[in-house]
């Protein structure tokens, strides 16, 4: 038998809140809500579902454990995050791909990446 993911939970202390950001960022929709813990479906049928579940207290310093997400237009994404309420924090760049981390509202850090173009000769 093999593991496999099957939801990547975030804690928030408003669970609502987060939720209406993610389901707009991930073009998804909420599959279960309990009200202190909701599941937003995944946005394809390989991908994980996302949990959204309110906690007393947040967890102090930087996430330990993140997503990255993969798109034809960073910037472009970039800039539709940052309207629905994300924080640009930083961009990275090696050879063959490009990132830009950013927080959701409650300091979460995600990243946006672009494979690089291929050189054409």
């Amino acid at each position: 038998m093999s593991m496999t993911i099957g939801m990547i939970t975030i804690d928030t202390g408003d669970a609502r809140k987060l939720a209406s950001f993610w389901t707009a960022a991930l073009n998804t929709t909420i599959q279960e809500d309990w009200g202190e813990f909701i599941v937003l479906a995944p946005n394809n049928e390989h991908g994980p579902a996302i949990g959204i579940q309110q906690v007393p207290d947040a967890t102090p310093g930087k996430n330990r454990v993140h997503f990255d997400a993969h798109v034809p237009d960073r910037a472009a994404e970039v800039a539709r995050l940052v309207s629905l309420g994300a924080t640009e924090i930083t961009e990275h760049n090696v050879p063959g791909l490009n990132w830009t981390v950013l927080a959701d509202p409650d300091g979460n850090q995600f990243c946006i990446g672009q494979p690089d173009e291929p050189e054409s000769h």
